[in-house]
């Protein structure tokens, strides 16, 4: 994960905290009902990580937004990929006994089909369900994984196989694994 990143995450732990500013808050989840960028109000908070060099379409400054917006909506940042969470998600679906997976799974698939141009409507609905299971995820690092998914040239085949690979390894690992992985 890049050092940018990580501050840009720690800066909205701080706003998160427990002395935070539950405005700020307010005002990045509402920013999600607009294109990234695209909420006035959101400003304050995200553009002085931005940097004056990055155009308005520059995809790390979209990316920059979205996540702002996605962690304003289930800030718990965990050390582990969003696709290793919500792969963790379909195997307490199973285990819960509440059915096969097979819903979780499409839309984790659809999400790996999604765009540049519409990949945080997807995630925006993945991280709802985290957050309803109360599953976190290293936001860092999907701000990095954003700012190459954004790109008009960005290799997102190889970003896919990543997060496919780290979704169905969660999936399919029992609970004593977890535990001894994380030892």
């Amino acid at each position: 994960m890049s050092e940018h990143a990580e501050r840009f995450i720690e800066y909205l732990l701080r706003l998160a905290g427990k002395q935070g500013d539950r405005g700020a808050m307010a005002t990045l989840r509402h920013s999600l009902a607009f294109a990234p960028g695209c909420y006035p109000p959101a400003y304050p908070y995200v553009e002085p990580f931005v940097g004056n060099e990055r155009s308005v379409r520059d995809a790390r400054r979209l990316a920059l937004y979205g996540v702002a917006g996605l962690f304003a909506r289930h800030p718990e940042h965990r050390p582990q990929s969003f696709a290793s969470a919500f792969g963790e998600l379909l195997r307490r679906h199973v285990s819960a006994g509440k059915g096969n997976g097979e819903s979780v799974e499409k839309r984790f698939i659809a999400l790996l089909g999604a765009d540049p141009e519409n990949v945080l409507d997807y995630l925006r609905q993945a991280i709802s369900l985290l957050a309803a299971t109360e599953l976190g995820l290293d936001y860092a690092r999907l701000l990095d994984d954003l700012s190459h998914w954004m790109r008009p040239e960005g290799d997102r085949d190889r970003l896919r196989q990543i997060w496919a690979r780290d979704f169905y390894r969660a999936a399919q690992a029992t609970p004593d694994a977890n535990v001894s992985a994380a030892s």
